[in-house]
């Protein structure tokens, strides 16, 4: 294996893991209509998210991340070439979830969770890099923004979705496709004059 693939390779071991975090989510947890409320929210905080993530790059690619990011761990620098087509990907997709996720596209949402994931995780690990290093790291200023804006997203995510529910549940299924599932019980209960009667709860 030649040392930049192995560079490649280790250096988005991260981004790797938030993908796979953000693939579990997307097929653990259903999605509502596109056109409710938090639908909108998701979609005006990913479209700040994704803003965000463009100046955070342009921030990466002046002060050198794909040279400084790799040196950290002891690896082979990436090159430019890589490193720009990698942001140019990620930002396209992003952008592109956005507006598949209006045809109500389940899979749109893997994008976002991995948008609001990444984020979150930027925001933690560029004061660390610098802090490791004692010094100004690629990307240390706009990190706490984008951060931010990923704990935001995914709250937004949590609020938008909610868990599948198992073949088995009981309920019924709405014009908009929400299962209802429907819970009861029936108690007998006696009055003060020992007088029996029935008490059914239904959710």
């Amino acid at each position: 294996m030649s040392g930049e693939l192995r560079s490649i390779l280790i250096g988005t071991a991260g981004l790797s893991a938030c993908g796979l975090i953000a693939l579990l989510l997307t097929l653990a947890r259903a999605t509502p209509s596109a056109n409710s409320p938090e639908a909108c929210q998701v979609k005006k905080i990913a479209a700040v998210g994704i803003m965000l993530h463009s100046g955070h790059f342009i921030e990466e690619w002046q002060t050198g991340f794909h040279v400084r990011f790799p040196e950290l761990l002891g690896l082979a620098p990436w090159t430019s070439a890589f490193f720009l087509s990698l942001n140019l990907f990620f930002i396209g997709v992003w952008i592109l979830s956005l507006a598949v996720l209006r045809a109500q596209t389940h899979m749109a949402l893997l994008p976002l969770w991995f948008l609001a994931i990444a984020s979150t995780a930027n925001g933690i690990a560029h004061p660390l890099f610098s802090a490791v290093s004692a010094d100004y790291f690629p990307g240390l200023l706009t990190s706490p923004l984008v951060g931010i804006c990923g704990v935001l997203l995914m709250r937004a995510l949590f609020m938008f979705t909610r868990l599948n529910m198992s073949p088995r549940s009981r309920g019924e299924t709405d014009v908009n496709g929400t299962k209802r599932i429907s819970f009861s019980s029936h108690q007998t209960r006696r009055d003060k004059k020992g007088l029996k009667s029935d008490l059914v709860i239904t959710i």
